[in-house]
């Protein structure tokens, strides 16, 4: 399949859903895309309220491609329930198999996002500024569409693509044509070094995106602990390939109610996480680039009900 016909498979999915009422909105590789920051990808990440999953699951179940179902994506998925979501799970489902599998990742919260992001909707995307939160990950790959993606909103006239810019030479010539505000200076303090062109600023950029980095590693395997007795009660429950979406739902459900845990992270403590993710970025980094570090609790939001 090109990425031309696989953009447009997931587009009007995501029109289809929003016909029916569902609050969604694609996010992450697709977005990039479409930003123009990112030339393509082969994945859709989808943002959707966690009200509407019954209608999205049954969209899902209901649509059809090359002859393919949809269907839960592994023994790891947890389902696609509001439970497990408000506790920072995603879902993932796939159509056909193989790496030329189609697929689709459900988040019901936007990981790391500071702001609510129904809010944020750009069309049938979410806006640049929640993708750039969202892409805040330990992967190398991320960080380049981080900054094009504040380039765009200062662009735009949204201040806050301040932010999101983690290229030191590119921050450098955006603050030639103009200035962050005071607000979002106190937000993100490296800012100020930015503006007096202190040579720290290097160190505190590159302090920064460790800090995320090592919150994402973090992250990940608290929730890859919590997911073993849940992936050994899926594969327990021997539930065939071919099962309907609905079915497969109904067991995983069942699995998950025993065997999986619906917010690791709140159950590990958001202060403690981020007491050793700096734990972790001070092994890594200038010493004097500590101090110009974000309070990042804002982006915690997204567990609160």
């Amino acid at each position: 399949m090109t990425d031309e016909r696989l953009h447009e498979f997931y587009e009007e999915l995501v029109r289809g859903l929003r016909d029916r009422g569902v609050l969604c909105g694609i996010t992450s590789g697709l977005a990039c895309v479409h930003f123009q920051v990112a030339e393509t990808t082969k994945d859709c990440d989808l943002l959707c309220h966690d009200s509407d999953f019954s209608t999205l699951l049954q969209v899902l179940g209901d649509t059809v491609l090359d002859g393919q179902p949809c269907r839960y994506r592994g023994h790891l998925t947890p389902p696609l329930d509001a439970q497990w979501h408000r506790g920072g799970w995603t879902s993932h489902f796939r159509w056909g198999n193989g790496p030329e599998a189609v697929t689709l990742d459900v988040f019901g919260r936007a990981l790391r996002g500071s702001s609510r992001w129904e809010h944020e909707l750009s069309g049938i995307y979410v806006s640049p500024h929640v993708v750039s939160e969202m892409k805040r990950t330990s992967r190398d790959k991320d960080w380049p569409f981080i900054t094009g993606l504040g380039e765009l909103l200062l662009e735009s006239g949204d201040p806050r693509g301040w932010l999101h810019i983690y290229d030191l030479d590119t921050l450098r010539r955006i603050l030639r044509g103009q200035q962050p505000p005071p607000e979002l200076v106190e937000r993100r303090p490296l800012l100020q070094l930015a503006l007096r062109n202190d040579g720290l600023l290097e160190a505190a950029l590159l302090a920064e995106r460790q800090l995320w980095s090592q919150l994402d590693r973090l992250r990940i395997e608290l929730y890859r602990r919590a997911l073993k007795p849940y992936n050994l009660a899926v594969i327990g429950a021997r539930i065939p390939v071919e099962t309907p979406l609905a079915d497969q739902h109904q067991a995983r459900l069942a699995c998950a109610r025993t065997s999986l845990r619906p917010a690791p992270l709140l159950d590990y403590g958001i202060e403690r996480l981020l007491a050793e993710s700096r734990a972790a970025t001070e092994q890594n980094v200038r010493p004097e680039a500590m101090a110009w570090l974000p309070d990042i609790r804002a982006n915690f939001n997204y567990l609160k009900p």
